[in-house]
């Protein structure tokens, strides 16, 4: 039950917007991977998300921290950036599968760095540049994150 949807975002103000229209429909146990070039907006999209579920401090790339979180009244996001994994076997080292449960959302960049020691992702957020801004690609692999994907559009 794949869901794929493709939307074309002509800046940061209109991929922020994307996310937070988005960030209503998310639910706890969900795994959302963002894929995309350096400086595509995946960090962006997870700014966009935070702010639509009334998150408003800073939100930094934990690309030196590998995580953050933050916490809701019903869940945490956990935000990952697996960018300067070296291997796959970093995953188990670091001792982030306890964070994957039914009371967190968590939110991979780089997810590929983790080979297959992730669980699978009930949507694929990917970002890419283009002439007239961003391209944004989503789908949903699992009915949970199909049927969010439905909602948003």
């Amino acid at each position: 039950m794949m869901f794929d949807s493709n939307y074309d975002l002509k800046d940061e103000s209109e991929t922020l917007r994307f996310a937070e229209s988005m960030s209503s429909h998310l639910r706890p146990g969900m795994n959302l991977y963002l894929k995309g070039e350096l400086g595509a907006g995946k960090t962006t999209f997870v700014r966009g998300l935070l702010r639509g579920l009334g998150y408003q401090d800073k939100v930094k790339s934990p690309t030196y921290t590998l995580v953050e979180s933050y916490s809701f009244l019903k869940f945490t996001i956990y935000h990952f950036d697996l960018y300067r994994f070296k291997s796959e076997h970093e995953w188990d080292d670091a001792g982030f599968r306890e964070y994957f449960n039914e009371t967190s959302i968590c939110l991979i960049e780089w997810p590929e760095k983790a080979g297959g020691m992730l669980p699978e992702p009930d949507i694929s957020i990917e970002l890419s540049h283009q002439s007239f801004g961003r391209h944004l690609h989503l789908i949903g692999f699992t009915p949970i994150g199909s049927e969010c994907l439905k909602t948003i559009i």
